[in-house]
């Protein structure tokens, strides 16, 4: 079962010394089993002395999710030469007897962190705890920009489980981030038809939606405040204004600027405010604080 937090027994903290040799059994066919993280090294490497603890520590912390060798490069160079090391430290995660992710040179502990988790995450689980965490932090990472980090996870969590809304749901949302929208419509048709109406997938649909009319508006916010400042009775400048506004991924401003077409007009465009609100509300979820306090404010225009 994977799990992201707590301690693990010390024999799991310590790293495996793998060579040549022993390649083969210990990383390549290990991996099948769990993901393998093979760090690069030499003695006489200080970056190396320094990543190497908190690369253990990090995998310690998924309790035995994730196995740890280490290759001695001075000592084992033909494996290093067939990954193409030119660098030290450098790192590699392998799982089902493959290459998936890696990293060369120093980089800072979070990132360290960040890598154990997504390769973790590739573990998937079997009893669920493990995948919720990992799902967890991958959706973390996609609300705070990393959308290529966030992607790997939701993908290795559907390697391992097909039918999984979340990792469906957030991989369609990080498709359509990064502009990809014919990806992303593919992904949430993954979502199995019984269930293609879940409030997950349904909140992914109107993200998807919303990137979609976003791109279109993009760049032009300072067209439509000009227009605003000129003529506060355009409706279509502020409805542009607002697909900008979450182009920017800034829905709160998005939200008060349907907010007040919705007070001048309801009926602008067959209650069009009214319509992109809800759209804005359900792709936010809804606990959002945006949503919470849009929801609010409507309801307070609508029973005036």
């Amino acid at each position: 079962m994977l799990e992201l937090g707590g301690g693990a027994p010390a024999a799991e903290a310590v790293a495996v010394d793998v060579t040549d040799g022993t390649f083969l059994p210990e990383v390549i066919e290990a991996s099948k089993e769990k993901p393998v993280v093979v760090d690069f090294w030499a003695p006489w490497c200080g970056p190396c002395k320094q990543l190497g603890p908190v690369l253990e520590d990090a995998i310690a912390k998924t309790n035995g999710a994730v196995k740890m060798v280490k290759v001695n490069v001075d000592q084992n160079q033909r494996v290093a030469s067939q990954m193409q090391v030119q660098s030290i430290p450098a790192v590699f995660a392998f799982f089902q007897g493959q290459p998936v992710d890696g990293f060369m040179g120093a980089v800072r502990p979070a990132e360290v962190t960040e890598f154990v988790q997504r390769v973790a995450a590739m573990a998937g689980g079997e009893e669920g705890g493990g995948l919720e965490e990992a799902l967890d932090h991958a959706e973390a990472m996609l609300n705070e920009g990393a959308l290529a980090d966030a992607a790997q996870v939701f993908a290795a969590i559907l390697g391992e489980d097909e039918s999984n809304l979340r990792a469906i749901a957030g991989l369609a949302r990080a498709y359509a981030a990064i502009g990809e929208m014919e990806r992303a419509e593919q992904t949430l048709a993954l979502a199995p038809a019984d269930q293609s109406d879940d409030p997950v997938i349904a909140a992914a649909r109107s993200s998807i939606e919303l990137a979609a009319q976003a791109a279109e508006a993009a760049g032009a916010a300072a067209e439509f405040t000009a227009r605003l400042e000129a003529n506060p009775d355009d409706h279509e400048a502020r409805f542009d204004l607002a697909l900008a506004l979450i182009g920017q991924s800034q829905p709160d401003k998005a939200v008060d600027e349907l907010l007040e077409l919705f007070r001048r007009d309801r009926e602008w465009r067959d209650g069009a405010a009214k319509e992109q609100l809800f759209k804005v509300f359900e792709s936010l979820g809804p606990k959002d604080p945006v949503t919470l306090k849009g929801r609010r404010r409507l309801s307070s225009m609508i029973f005036a």
